[in-house]
């Protein structure tokens, strides 16, 4: 899905409206990729098959995606989660988050 940077712009002011800094604005990504992503959904991680659960933020404020493959569970960068095509409801919020974080 290829968003125009005038939606993403919206999105972003739409998630970052009520910060007062960074930490905050993370949190409001976290809140509205929670809300609107369909979950769960498959994608592949090195090849591999894996469910993407939930949304989740580490202690070091890093958005992840928790995966699970059979019985390994593991927290990927939402950054560097790669998204399946069709891309699952509310991908949007993802690629609206790695702008922002890319600083555009």
């Amino acid at each position: 899905m290829r968003l125009s940077d005038a939606k993403l712009k919206r999105l972003i002011e739409e998630a970052t409206v009520d910060a007062y800094n960074e930490s905050e604005e993370r949190v409001g990504f976290l809140t509205m990729i929670d809300d609107n992503l369909a979950l769960p959904f498959a994608t592949q991680v090195l090849g591999i098959e894996v469910s993407v659960e939930r949304i989740d933020m580490t202690a070091a404020e890093e958005i992840v995606a928790i995966c699970r493959s059979e019985r390994i569970r593991q927290a990927i960068p939402i950054l560097e989660l790669p998204l399946p095509k069709p891309a699952p409801k509310g991908t949007e919020w993802i690629e609206a988050y790695r702008r922002w974080a890319r600083g555009g």
